[in-house]
């Protein structure tokens, strides 16, 4: 059981789309906002292919992982992956392997919903909370310095 990177295209839009969405699923309940065509409707609003890797795993497509560069940072972005393939520690080394790419750069950035379990994860590798995000009281930015 071996998982690789590969390279985004615009035909992997609606899958990943609806992995959003499902993964998305049990904290935005949590905070009484699901709305599956939302979730969907904002992925697909600010997926960009060329900044995003599809995870595989023995050659099956199950999850992705974006990094958006800015001036000053670079923001991760849709990192999601199958329900199927929690708890094997796959989301710590996808999410360290891209840490380890580009440690020399700028700092990388995140946003994640107030209260997502995902949150411990971040922390382990060095993300630290920075501000709670004021222009929707939900999303809470957290940032891993460089080096």
């Amino acid at each position: 059981m071996r998982w690789t990177f590969r390279a985004a295209t615009a035909n992997d839009s609606e899958w990943l789309a609806d992995l959003k969405a499902e993964a998305m699923r049990p904290d935005l309940e949590r905070l009484g906002l699901w709305n599956r065509d939302w979730a969907r409707g904002r992925f697909l609003a600010g997926f960009v292919p060329a900044n995003t890797r599809v995870v595989t795993l023995d050659g099956e497509d199950v999850g992705s992982i974006a990094v958006r560069p800015e001036p000053d940072a670079r923001w991760i972005e849709h990192f999601y992956l199958s329900p199927v393939v929690h708890g094997r520690g796959i989301g710590g080394e996808v999410l360290a392997a891209v840490l380890r790419e580009t440690a020399d750069r700028p700092p990388f950035r995140l946003a994640i919903d107030r209260g997502n379990r995902v949150r411990g994860l971040y922390e382990r590798h060095g993300f630290v909370h920075i501000r709670d995000d004021a222009r929707n009281g939900i999303d809470q930015i957290f940032e891993r310095p460089a080096g």
